[in-house]
């Protein structure tokens, strides 16, 4: 067959020039050395802190970190490589951090700053201060990816300027029985644009609800419970999950002056439609007595209660909340009274709507629980609560679009102070703030009634008397 004149002046190339076409030649066995996913910023302390990455293969990856964006003097984590068991993800301890001061770091990928961050870099965050402080909490549930690949909220969430967010529950909706199927749910959130810059610089804290354990409404009969607590412990960055002797994803946190529990309402909760009678738990007795313990030797002026499930009884018996479990629920607030617990406040998730509630305990002159629900962050609004039982709303329920909390704390004050304000996809207040002294929150303080809105008051009043909720 004849030789074309291409194929005579290519060979003439190779044969007068071989160097020239491996010059030419640019096979790459290795591909670009970078993050898949990540920074994300985990628990912050005053000296220090964890960052998240997810490496593109076995490379060896590390934080650089200063307190000046021109890393004169920088500091650096221990060297990691990325393994593939552990799905290339990293959890890196920055230590010796300066208590209220700024801080910038990046990501190095087997020593070179991560390729796909050039215009990012540095990351920059803040680590909280030491001893009582004024800070910011914001919080949301109800993340689902699949439904909502664009969630313009986090524009707003991060112009909130918060100090920390609280994930209440649903993060993902992996509603799958694979392990595989929730690790890629997680990875698939965090690749949204409008996502990437508040994680990386806002300490991220995460317990788990039904959706992000496992199915719709799941309990501790879910049979793949162990591997979705270990994904879960691999992607998010906790500073703890559970007790030597208790799996679980629950944990506690202090700053500022405040405790934090965050509970796993999930890992051992009795199914939602057995009897609601004694010994029916949602927490299982060991978590029981851990918060328990926590609570009676917390000396904090404020005591949160992080609960992916909501608090109030809204829902009928044997529905998804505290409501079929309120033998176990009011237990723990009599324990809070006996001992004089002060201080209690209640956040949860999951309603798809948002609420500021009042639980008025009426043992011994009373203990105005106040529970805070923001829901949902990227998913359908809905307003069942409109055929649910009456709850003491202090503000109506908010299901025009969807939300985030912002909980302001001042430690600093002589009677400290805790606002709620919840929010919409532009930032704006839903409705008008809520603020509650420290002094307010104890066995026979009755503070509610000076804080609630006209129109739950008076729906309120109907209800005592014997009227529909919804019909004033």
């Amino acid at each position: 067959m004849p030789l074309s004149r291409r194929t005579l002046i290519g060979t003439g190339l190779a044969v007068t020039a071989p160097g020239l076409a491996l010059a030419q030649s640019n096979v790459d066995w290795l591909g670009i050395k970078r993050l898949m996913q990540g920074p994300v910023l985990g628990a912050c302390a005053a000296d220090q802190a964890v960052v998240w990455t997810r490496a593109s293969g076995p490379w060896p990856v590390c934080i650089e970190y200063d307190t000046d964006p021109t890393f004169p003097q920088p500091r650096r984590s221990a060297v990691q490589i990325a393994s593939a068991a552990e799905d290339f993800v990293q959890q890196h301890v920055l230590e010796g951090l300066a208590p209220g001061q700024r801080h910038v770091y990046r990501v190095l990928v087997d020593g070179k700053a991560n390729p796909d961050d050039q215009g990012h870099e540095p990351w920059s965050f803040t680590a909280p201060a030491t001893g009582l402080s004024r800070f910011r909490l914001a919080f949301g549930s109800c993340a689902r990816r699949a439904r909502y690949p664009v969630q313009p909220i986090w524009r707003a969430v991060e112009t909130a300027e918060s100090d920390l967010f609280v994930w209440a529950g649903d993060a993902v909706y992996a509603d799958s029985l694979e392990p595989a199927i929730l690790a890629e749910e997680y990875r698939r959130q965090r690749d949204l644009p409008e996502i990437r810059r508040f994680m990386a610089s806002v300490p991220q804290f995460c317990i788990w609800d039904d959706h992000d354990y496992g199915l719709n409404d799941q309990d501790r009969r879910h049979p793949g419970k162990v591997a979705a607590l270990e994904v879960f412990r691999r992607y998010w960055p906790n500073p703890s999950a559970g007790l030597p002797d208790t799996p679980g994803a629950f944990f506690r946190w202090s700053q500022g002056g405040v405790d934090f529990f965050f509970l796993d309402v999930r890992y051992h909760r009795d199914p939602n439609e057995d009897p609601d009678v004694a010994g029916k738990t949602m927490l299982g007795e060991r978590q029981r007595e851990w918060l328990l313990d926590g609570l009676k030797s917390s000396r904090a002026p404020f005591k949160v209660l992080i609960s992916g499930s909501g608090w109030n009884d809204g829902k009928a018996e044997g529905a998804d909340s505290w409501a079929s479990f309120t033998h176990e629920r009011d237990a723990i607030f009599s324990e809070i009274m006996r001992h004089d617990i002060e201080g209690v406040l209640l956040l949860s998730g999951d309603t798809h709507f948002g609420e500021l509630n009042c639980l008025p305990w009426s043992d011994r002159g009373g203990y105005d629980l106040y529970e805070f629900v923001s829901s949902p962050l990227a998913q359908d609004t809905v307003d069942l609560y409109l055929t649910g039982r009456p709850v003491l709303r202090v503000r109506q329920a908010f299901s025009a679009g969807v939300n985030f909390g912002v909980v302001d704390f001042d430690l600093t004050a002589e009677d400290p102070t805790v606002r709620f304000e919840l929010r919409d996809e532009g930032g704006q207040a839903a409705w008008p703030a809520v603020v509650v002294r420290a002094s307010e929150l104890k066995p026979g303080r009755r503070s509610w009634p000076d804080k609630v809105d006209a129109v739950s008051q008076r729906r309120w009043n109907a209800v005592q008397a014997g009227d529909a909720y919804y019909g004033a």
